[in-house]
């Protein structure tokens, strides 16, 4: 393998595909490798990518609608066409020497390219629950590397021989990674001595998981010295606000945003975390070893987010509550007990630092380098 490798990433449409995406390419970047992202400039990655700093290339393929089945035909030509544009930028640029898709639609046009042209590639799954785009692709891949070992046996049937079936984490970026409890209480303005509870359902919100918490108002703020840091979404802000009708003094304890930038800093400074399940989430808290009360989505598909949880809570760095059991006694036990119990969430953080999360990009960046054969 030479030096230098050129690598070809495609991620885009959710920050759950393309945050992990951005610590792979950290990596990569850190290990002197050159890495160059494809993906639509009117979805997420258009923005992301280009901040982070990483040569961003546009192709554009669209999805396919599950209730208009004969959208296929539509979402597979664009994928041929995408693939005719992405020869032409290799044909005056040079081929990758590897690729990594990480899910979504926008990989495949990459993906399939580089099989016709033999350049091998790798596959990253974010979720327990394999996505169509990911096990479509998986037959030829080198490697599949999966964020939970549930998601090893959802691929038997769809890799192919020579195919690799890897358990390497879910990356996270290093700006989350190397947050420190004294910055995060500083951003926060949460004393040293204090307990935090951070308090989040996702970029959207979740509104049953708020009206959880805000019925435990009375419950915590009755507890000395802890700091509360809600993030509501941005669409359920107003509503969250007006149900806690916080006082100046209340709000000097509980502090309320529709949204949390830095989220690493954040998890960094709390004590225990209470939140939804999703795949990025339960890598961010796993990374930083926070304790956590996990609330998973129950309408997401193949109820994914519980198997997510799993992850955690088989390990004890988590305990589960069920979502139609947030308005009852067992989420407000969870939560009001390890909030008040210093020593058992320390051995849920020792928990989560066994599964090594922070080394997921790590891990992944080695998967990539392993598949270009020696010598090219």
């Amino acid at each position: 393998m030479s030096d230098r490798l050129e690598v070809a990433i495609a991620a885009g449409g959710t920050a759950g595909h393309i945050n992990p995406a951005l610590a792979l390419a950290e990596e990569l970047e850190q290990r002197g490798h050159h890495v160059t992202f494809y993906g639509q400039t009117a979805k997420l990655e258009g923005k992301l990518v280009p901040q982070a700093g990483f040569d961003f290339r546009p192709i554009r393929v669209t999805g396919i609608d599950r209730a208009r089945p004969w959208t296929a035909v539509s979402a597979l030509w664009r994928v041929r066409k995408a693939e005719r544009v992405l020869g032409s930028y290799f044909a005056e640029a040079g081929a990758p020497d590897v690729a990594v898709g990480f899910g979504a639609y926008v990989e495949m046009p990459l993906l399939r390219w580089c099989h016709r042209h033999d350049v091998p590639y790798v596959i990253h799954e974010q979720n327990s629950v394999p996505g169509l785009a990911n096990r479509t692709e998986a037959a030829h891949a080198t490697s599949v590397c999966v964020s939970f070992p549930a998601a090893t046996q959802a691929f038997k049937e769809h890799v192919g021989p020579q195919t690799a079936v890897v358990v390497t984490g879910n990356p996270v970026r290093r700006s989350v990674i190397s947050a420190s409890r004294e910055e995060g209480r500083r951003a926060f303005g949460v004393p040293e001595g204090s307990t935090m509870l951070l308090v989040f359902g996702g970029s959207l919100g979740a509104r049953h998981l708020n009206e959880g918490v805000c019925a435990l108002k009375g419950e915590l703020l009755s507890r000395d010295g802890l700091h509360v840091v809600h993030s509501t979404g941005a669409d359920l802000y107003d509503e969250v606000t007006s149900s806690l009708a916080l006082t100046d003094e209340e709000a000097a304890r509980w502090t309320v945003m529709p949204y949390i930038d830095n989220m690493g800093e954040a998890l960094a400074a709390a004590d225990l975390v209470v939140s939804r399940a999703g795949a990025s989430s339960i890598a961010e808290i796993a990374a930083l070893a926070v304790p956590a009360v996990l609330v998973p989505y129950p309408l997401a598909t193949a109820d994914h987010q519980t198997t997510n949880a799993r992850y955690l809570v088989d390990a004890g760095a988590a305990v589960l509550v069920p979502d139609d059991e947030v308005g009852g006694g067992s989420f407000s036990h969870e939560v009001l007990s390890l909030l008040d119990d210093a020593a058992e969430r320390g051995r849920m953080r020792e928990a989560a630092r066994g599964l090594a999360q922070d080394r997921a990009a790590l891990a992944l960046a080695d998967q990539v380098e392993a598949a270009v054969a020696p010598g090219v």
